[in-house]
């Protein structure tokens, strides 16, 4: 676990070097704000359409072989671009492919490497990996931001690309050595296909079944409202607080900056304390997303630099703790044999939260003024959360039937109370 740690930390740090210099890479080639925005839908738009063909192949595959030769991949894309740039031929057509082929891979590589994390830690500690995992990620951002800068203004930008490669083959060469640890609940290809039987479905099939299990089962889709409604009308804090820093708070780009290291250090701050829950539940995540909400109306209404940076810090270390429950709930509830799947759902999912809801919310910037949209996204975030609880109190529910397969381990304690 501790080598897979190192892994991802390298892995995100490249990454996130490499989507900060494309940002500016395509500034310089086309000079145009919205060409930028493109390159990163067209990244994303792989997983709105073919992520749940993707879970489906995880679950159907080696998880370990998958996880590298996905990494590999990735690489490969990586090495390309930094090629091309470096020879002066990219444009922004073959930038588009290569964003597109990226996006493609990871519908793969992303719920493959997730529940591989998942393998090396015993059932009962997932969602305190699950919370290492969030700290990783958030310190590799933090990293990579950072390097991209120093990197481009020494090496050049083709050299950035070059490193978030390097950085894809340091995991790809990692994977093997990994052990799973003893009693791990572990999806493997050959307990899929037998749970299957004679009557082996192809791809599309599984994908079916995937789709069918999330729709039926009540917590999960709890889960996307809660997620979907603070996707939609908060955490994008990037563009409500820097309007509201530069706007009304008459703030200029330091003062800006200032809030985006709050938010950050308390993203660190929370993936910690996420680490330490044993049993998360759909119902701590909305609890956690419902103060968030409140939160968020209160930094709408924040009359000064001072009151906004003593409010952001607990509203980052909420949403931080809110994420890593809910993570963890998402990747323990389905069985084993069905994760790969549920995670697929949730990547199409998440993708359509993802270009909407800048949008949407740029819209009630529109009408309400940053104030407005902060005041009425956390109320909408902390009324809709609430309604929803109000609701479930009143109806009951009845247990879906779930179809095991050799590897599962059905009425472990841990995971139903966190189920």
């Amino acid at each position: 676990m501790r080598w897979w740690s190192v892994a991802n930390f390298v892995s995100n740090a490249g990454t996130w070097m490499q989507l900060t210099v494309q940002n500016l890479l395509v500034l310089q080639i086309t000079g145009s704000a919205a060409a930028t925005g493109l390159s990163m839908s067209v990244q994303a738009a792989p997983a709105l359409l073919i992520s749940m063909f993707g879970g489906a192949a995880v679950d159907r595959w080696p998880r370990k072989l998958t996880a590298a030769v996905s990494q590999a991949l990735l690489g490969a894309v990586a090495f390309t671009t930094a090629t091309l740039v470096a020879l002066d031929r990219l444009d922004m057509t073959s930038l588009m492919v290569l964003a597109a082929v990226t996006g493609v891979i990871a519908t793969v590589d992303g719920p493959a490497c997730s529940l591989l994390g998942n393998d090396l830690v015993p059932a009962e500690d997932v969602p305190s990996a699950i919370g290492v995992g969030a700290l990783v990620h958030q310190a590799g951002r933090l990293t990579g931001a950072a390097l991209a800068g120093v990197t481009v203004g020494f090496l050049g930008t083709a050299a950035a690309y070059a490193a978030n490669g390097v950085s894809f083959l340091f995991v790809a060469s990692v994977i093997p050595f990994l052990r799973p640890a003893r009693g791990a609940v572990r999806a493997a290809g050959a307990a899929v296909r037998a749970g299957r039987g004679r009557r082996a479905e192809g791809g599309e099939m599984s994908v079916r079944e995937g789709l069918a299990f999330f729709v039926r089962r009540p917590r999960l889709l709890g889960l996307a409202g809660v997620t979907g409604v603070s996707a939609v009308f908060g955490r994008n804090y990037q563009l409500t607080l820097a309007v509201l820093v530069t706007g009304p708070l008459a703030g200029g780009a330091g003062s800006f900056g200032t809030v985006s290291t709050v938010l950050a250090v308390g993203g660190i701050v929370g993936a910690v304390l996420g680490g330490r829950l044993r049993r998360p539940s759909v119902r701590l995540v909305g609890m956690l997303a419902a103060a968030g909400g409140l939160l968020q109306v209160v930094a709408g209404l924040s009359p000064s630099m001072a009151v906004l940076l003593v409010v952001v810090l607990p509203m980052a270390v909420v949403e931080s703790v809110s994420d890593t429950a809910g993570t963890a709930v998402l990747q323990t509830d389905p069985p084993a044999h069905m994760r790969g799947r549920v995670l697929g759902v949730w990547g199409s999912i998440g993708t359509v939260w993802s270009l909407g809801g800048p949008p949407a919310l740029g819209l009630l910037m529109e009408l309400a003024g940053a104030r407005g949209a902060l005041v009425v996204g956390g109320l909408i975030i902390a009324g809709a959360i609430g309604s929803g609880y109000l609701l479930r109190e009143r109806r009951t529910t009845t247990p879906v039937p779930v179809r095991t397969a050799d590897g599962d381990v059905p009425e472990r304690a841990a995971l139903s109370t966190a189920a």
